[in-house]
């Protein structure tokens, strides 16, 4: 089984890093990735994706990247739910 996925967009806000007990650094941020195709009304359309990196990635990225920059991420996809 294969679960890859690329994704390139715009991030939403300025990365936060915050670290777990364990002093690994993890990084919460949301990618606007706009669709190639317009809907039936012919607006064009956003996904905002959450995406989380660990260790160097995260670090690096509270480091370099702002608000509005263009990033590409490549990684996989994991769905998490949580109840309230």
């Amino acid at each position: 089984m294969i679960n890859k996925v690329i994704l390139v967009g715009r991030i939403t806000k300025d990365p936060e890093v915050k670290y777990t007990t364990s002093n690994n650094a993890v990084s919460t941020f949301t990618l606007a990735v706009p669709r190639l195709f317009s809907d039936t009304s012919g607006e064009k359309t956003t996904d905002f994706i959450q995406c989380v990196a660990w260790r160097k990635q995260a670090e690096n990225l509270g480091k370099y990247v702002k608000k509005g920059a263009l990033l590409g991420v490549e990684g996989r996809i994991q769905n998490r739910s949580y109840e309230t």
